[in-house]
Formats: C-alpha cells, sequence, structure tokens
C-alpha cells in the first residue's frame, strides 16, 4: 500500500509528518485528512491562524497529492470525496 505524509502549512511554516500512514488510495487519504483537520480544530479551535493553515499530502516520493485547507474541513460536504481517477 502507497504511504502519504500529511504535512501542516501554517503561512510559511511547514510542519512535516515524518512518519506518514499507509492507505489504500488517494480518496482514503482525502478521508484521513479531513477528519485529522476536524479533530484538530476541535481540540485546538480556530486560534493561530489554524483555519489559514493547509494540509499537505504528499506521497512517498514527495509529489503533493492534495492540498485541503482547513477552512474547507469545516463545511458540511458529503463524506465521499470528489476525485476522479
Amino acid at each position: 500500500m502507497p504511504r502519504y505524509f500529511f504535512n501542516t502549512r501554517i503561512g510559511d511554516e511547514l510542519i512535516s509528518d515524518p512518519e506518514g500512514e499507509e492507505l489504500r488510495n488517494p480518496d482514503r487519504a482525502w478521508e484521513v485528512a479531513r477528519a485529522m483537520i476536524r479533530e484538530l480544530l476541535k481540540t485546538e479551535g480556530a486560534e493561530n491562524g489554524l483555519l489559514n493553515a493547509i494540509l499537505e499530502v504528499t506521497d512517498g516520493e514527495g509529489e503533493i497529492v492534495l492540498e485541503f485547507p482547513f477552512a474547507e474541513a469545516i463545511l458540511d460536504f458529503p463524506d465521499t470525496p470528489v476525485t476522479r481517477h
């Protein structure tokens, strides 16, 4: 299974995910990213510019496969991603 890394960008600062997570595909990475953002916003609140942050999901080669703005995670999207493969 491919490994995806969930790096958080707040302004010019990038907080790297050194371990990543093995997931079946980019759609599952989208689901995990959304859940991670929602949990972080629930525990940390919107303080420290988190609503302006972006979760950058990269693959094993470091290529960005998904950029998920934190503000979008609080919108009431359906639980299915809208990516097409």
